[in-house]
């Protein structure tokens, strides 16, 4: 999905409630206080790789390094280049000022859940997007639950949460007018308008 579609989701989406929530959980993410502090867990049938690359992206484009991921999986291989190889023992050393993110459609398994409360106790914050798992979700600081029923895709969600994670905040109260919000859309979908 580019940068576009997403856009064109949240117009969609403006008035359910779902694009204040991925803006939320996006802004949560931003509180991670360092590179690589941001921990991007999955399950074993479900490492989150594209919302990886997406914040990395986001994390580039806005200029707050907070956000560049550190992908947790679940059986790096060892012949795997560096980045991709960092396994689950690094949520046993997570701590305060980093965060670890559980992106997780099926139910969280019991080693993940372990990790997750270890984690929490160690004071790094926790944060989930999931299907509606409630295990994970009492674990978690903040959570947003995508059901089978939403008006939006679960891979749909994670490009909203990344997207807000890179954006900066609107003021308290100041919601952009109409005309203002087609016009960022019109421009995120044909470019930006160049002067003759």
């Amino acid at each position: 999905m580019d940068g576009g579609s997403v856009a064109l989701l949240r117009e969609v989406l403006e008035s359910t409630g779902w694009v204040e929530r991925t803006r939320e959980l996006g802004r949560a993410l931003r509180t991670t206080r360092s590179p690589g502090g941001l921990l991007v867990v999955g399950t074993p049938a479900g490492e989150p790789w594209h919302l990886a690359a997406h914040l990395g992206d986001e994390a580039r484009l806005s200029g707050l390094p907070q956000l560049t991921p550190t992908l947790v999986r679940w059986s790096p291989p060892p012949d795997a280049p560096a980045h991709l190889r960092i396994g689950l023992e690094r949520i046993e050393r997570a701590r305060r000022g980093e965060t670890l993110f559980v992106v997780a459609e099926e139910r969280a398994p019991d080693p993940l859940l372990e990790r997750v409360s270890d984690a929490r106790r160690t004071g790094a914050t926790i944060l989930a997007l999931d299907g509606g798992d409630p295990d994970l979700e009492g674990l978690a600081h903040d959570a947003l639950a995508v059901p089978a029923r939403a008006p939006l895709s679960f891979d749909g969600a994670q490009h909203l949460v990344s997207m807000a994670a890179g954006e900066e905040p609107r003021p308290a109260g100041r919601q952009a007018g109409l005309r203002t919000r087609l016009a960022r859309l019109l421009e995120r979908l044909s470019g930006p308008h160049v002067p003759d």
